[in-house]
C-alpha cells in the first residue's frame, strides 16, 4: 500500500494545538464580525425571496446599459452583476421583487430589452422566483437540517466511542461550517441551496476522517496503558496522517477542477465544499483531537482514574 507519509514519523502535532485553537477562534471571530458589518449573509433568492433573471448577449454590453434598459420595468431593489465565463456578456439580475406570473416578469425584461438593444442580440436563459414565505420556510428547514445532522453525529460518536470524543467532533464540525460560512461573508457570496449542500457534505467528510483518527486512538490507548494521553494523540495523529493527506488531496484535486470547468450553476457549492475540505483536515487534526486532551485533564477518563 503507497503511503505518502510513513507511520513512524514523529511531527508534534501535540505542541502546536493550542496556537492552533487560537487561531481557529480569531478567524472565526472576524467571520462573525463580517457577518455583522454586511448586515447578515448575502442571501440567495431561495432564502429572502424574490425572483433572478440571467441574460445571455451575443455581444459585450455593461451592467449600466442593462440597467439603463430596464428603468421603464421598475424593478424593485435590483442588483445587476456580470455572470459566467463570457465576460461582459452574461448577467443575473435579482430582485426582491415577487410576483406569481413568471411570464409577465419575462414579457416586461424582453420588451424593456427588445426596445433598447433589439431582437435577437440576447437571451433569456432563466427566471427563478420565490415567495417570502417559502424563502422564510427554506432557512428554518436549513438551520434545522444542520442542528439535526449534529445531534446525529453526536449521538453515533458518542454510542461508539466515549461522550468526550463525540463533543469533540462535533465542535471540530462547528468549527468547519462556521470557518466555510465566514469566508463566504468575507468574500460576500451568496449564501443559497447549493451552499447548505455543501456544508451537510463537509460535515460528513469532516467526522469521517474525525473517526479514523478518533478509533486509532482509541486503539493505542488500549496498547499503550501507562504511556501518557498526550503523546498518544501525538502517535495516533501521526500514524493516520498519509491517509488524512491523501484522502483531502483527492477530493481537493476534484473540488479544483468543479471550481474551473463546473461552470457558475455549480461554482456557490465548489467553493463552499473547497473552502470546508481544508477547514475539515485542520479541524481533525488541530481542533477534535485537542478537545479530548482538555477533557482529559478537567474530567480524568476511567484509564486515568485507574
Amino acid at each position: 500500500m503507497f503511503e505518502l507519509i510513513r507511520p513512524d514519523t514523529n511531527f508534534d502535532f501535540v505542541s502546536k494545538m493550542k496556537a492552533a485553537v487560537i487561531a481557529s477562534v480569531v478567524f472565526i471571530l472576524v467571520g462573525i464580525a463580517s457577518i455583522v458589518y454586511h448586515g447578515g449573509l448575502n442571501l440567495g433568492v431561495d432564502f429572502a425571496g424574490g425572483a433572478v433573471v440571467q441574460i445571455k448577449f451575443q455581444k459585450e454590453a455593461t451592467t449600466d446599459s442593462l440597467r439603463s434598459a430596464l428603468d421603464s420595468v421598475q424593478l424593485e431593489n435590483s442588483t445587476i452583476q456580470a455572470f459566467g465565463a463570457t465576460e461582459n456578456r452574461e448577467f443575473l439580475i435579482r430582485t426582491s421583487e415577487t410576483t406569481a406570473d413568471l411570464k409577465l416578469l419575462t414579457d416586461r425584461i424582453d420588451s424593456a430589452l427588445a426596445k433598447a438593444f433589439g431582437q435577437g442580440v440576447y437571451e433569456i436563459r432563466r427566471v427563478e422566483a420565490v415567495g417570502p414565505k417559502v424563502g422564510k420556510d427554506l432557512t428554518q428547514k436549513a438551520i434545522l437540517a444542520l442542528a439535526l445532522s449534529w445531534i446525529a453525529m453526536l449521538i453515533y460518536v458518542g454510542f461508539r466511542f466515549e461522550f468526550r470524543y463525540a463533543v469533540g467532533g462535533i465542535i471540530a464540525l462547528i468549527h468547519d461550517v462556521l470557518v466555510t460560512v465566514g469566508v463566504l461573508s468575507l468574500l460576500n457570496m451568496e449564501f443559497t441551496l447549493n451552499t447548505v449542500a455543501a456544508l451537510l457534505t463537509i460535515i460528513g467528510f469532516s467526522i469521517n476522517d474525525t473517526i479514523v483518527i478518533f478509533d486509532r486512538i482509541r486503539e493505542n490507548v488500549r496498547k499503550k496503558i501507562r504511556v501518557d494521553l498526550r503523546q498518544i494523540v501525538n502517535v495516533s495523529v501521526n500514524e493516520t496522517l498519509s491517509r488524512t493527506i491523501l484522502t483531502s488531496l483527492t477530493v481537493f484535486l476534484v473540488l479544483l477542477s468543479l471550481l474551473v470547468l463546473g461552470g457558475p450553476v455549480i461554482f456557490d457549492f465548489s467553493f463552499a465544499m473547497f473552502v470546508g475540505v481544508i477547514a475539515g483536515c485542520y479541524s481533525t487534526v488541530f481542533i477534535a483531537s485537542p478537545f479530548v486532551l482538555f477533557m482529559e485533564r478537567y474530567v480524568p477518563s476511567k484509564r486515568k482514574r485507574k
